[in-house]
């Protein structure tokens, strides 16, 4: 974006966020946006893409429990199509900062394209490096950016120096949108009020943007587990114990309401909050992840926000996989020899976990997860949690869950 006022011409700082979904728009692009910056979207999707670049604003409404909502107008944007490859590397070539939210299933799609951008880049300006913010709320996606990307650059390519690849911890809750408020603004995304982006200060290759918002911190993956670890896993707590509790209770904010919900929820996020503290001793004091526990528990309880139990507990494949919040918080309660058996009954909880959208439906691939009625634990533990009973760590996990450990 350019402006000119007085005969000087400025140029706005150009953020790319690749994916224009609910974490794209209502935090990245948002927080970029209203520090001035220019931001491109790229999706895949061309109707949102058409109506971002007729309407060039978008809004997002803070949700607040007892209070008003806030309408905040976000642009002037843009939006590009993610399947027109020229035109998306061309954006990347000449942009100041990029980032991801697409979802770790879409990145082996995504992160080919982002590669050409880094060659044009590389053309134009070979001193330039650009920085990636990765806003996946997955532990291995830099990883996976790192090994799509130097394999499609190759090894002429100078990756340490030209790319950061800066990790994050995503707090920012945002919920479904109902088919009636898209009918009214198809654009308009509702969303709490938090809007701290924590990310990792060792990443960065060219300067660190000056924005409200942004916290860099060190080392970045004792703040990715506490995401992980407390916040993922006592909402999901949340979802399972509640939807146990009363199955009919359509909302997070009624299911902490519901008898013994909340101590449930409480007392799993401290057992996390027990190994976290021994895995980073100088990241952060147990005191502060329990008054982080007691912030997390205040959100959730944000009935204004409507965020649904279907919400936060489908995707059963992905939240009782090996690294993500429950199983990866047991086995580091394990390593550690801290008592994990709230999460275990956590995890059992989401064994029976069929909680229906707007439309009285499972979410897919929970459907197919209880195709065949309710899974057996065995089966579960070994081919959806990737536990192997011959490693020390994952056999105490195994074992409790069994019933044969003391956990």
């Amino acid at each position: 974006m350019i402006s000119r006022t007085a005969g000087v011409t400025i140029t706005a700082m150009k953020l790319v966020q690749i994916g224009g979904g609910n974490i794209g728009r209502s935090f990245i692009g948002a927080l970029f946006s209203r520090a001035a910056w220019e931001v491109v979207f790229v999706d895949v999707d061309p109707v949102l893409v058409s109506r971002l670049n007729q309407a060039r604003y978008y809004t997002v409404v803070i949700k607040r429990e007892g209070k008003a909502d806030e309408r905040r107008s976000i642009g002037p944007v843009r939006a590009v199509d993610g399947r027109d490859i020229d035109l998306v590397s061309n954006e990347i070539a000449t942009a100041d900062m990029a980032a991801t939210s697409v979802g770790k299933g879409a990145l082996p799609k995504v992160l080919p394209v982002l590669a050409r951008g880094l060659e044009k880049r590389f053309k134009k300006t070979p001193e330039r490096p650009l920085d990636i913010i990765i806003a996946e709320n997955d532990r291995t996606a830099p990883e996976l950016f790192r090994t799509i990307l130097t394999r499609e650059l190759g090894p002429a390519y100078p990756f340490s120096r030209l790319v950061g690849l800066v990790e994050t911890s995503i707090g920012k809750m945002v919920p479904l949108m109902r088919k009636t408020d898209l009918a009214e603004d198809p654009l308009r995304l509702f969303a709490e009020e938090y809007e701290t982006l924590i990310l990792d200060k060792r990443a960065f290759k060219g300067p660190l943007p000056e924005l409200p918002g942004l916290c860099p911190v060190e080392p970045i993956e004792a703040f990715v587990d506490r995401k992980l670890f407390v916040h993922n896993l006592g909402h999901a707590a949340a979802a399972y114990l509640g939807y146990l509790t009363d199955p009919r209770e359509p909302f997070i904010a009624g299911a902490l309401k519901l008898e013994g919900v909340e101590a449930g929820v409480r007392a799993a996020m401290d057992e996390a909050v027990n190994a976290l503290v021994l895995e980073y001793p100088g990241a952060y004091s147990r005191q502060e992840l329990l008054d982080h526990r007691e912030d997390l528990l205040f959100r959730f309880k944000n009935s204004a926000l409507g965020d649904t139990v279907h919400r936060v507990g489908r995707d059963l494949y992905r939240k009782l996989s090996r690294d993500d919040r429950l199983v990866g918080a047991m086995l580091l309660c394990a390593k550690r020899d801290v008592p994990f058996g709230t999460i275990a009954g956590v995890y059992k909880a989401a064994l029976n976990f069929a909680a229906l959208d707007e439309k009285g439906l499972l979410f897919p691939p929970d459907a197919q997860f209880r195709s065949g009625g309710i899974r057996q634990l065995r089966e579960t533990l070994q081919n959806v949690s990737g536990l192997d009973s011959s490693n020390a760590v994952d056999k105490k996990v195994i074992d409790l869950l069994m019933g044969g450990g003391a956990g």
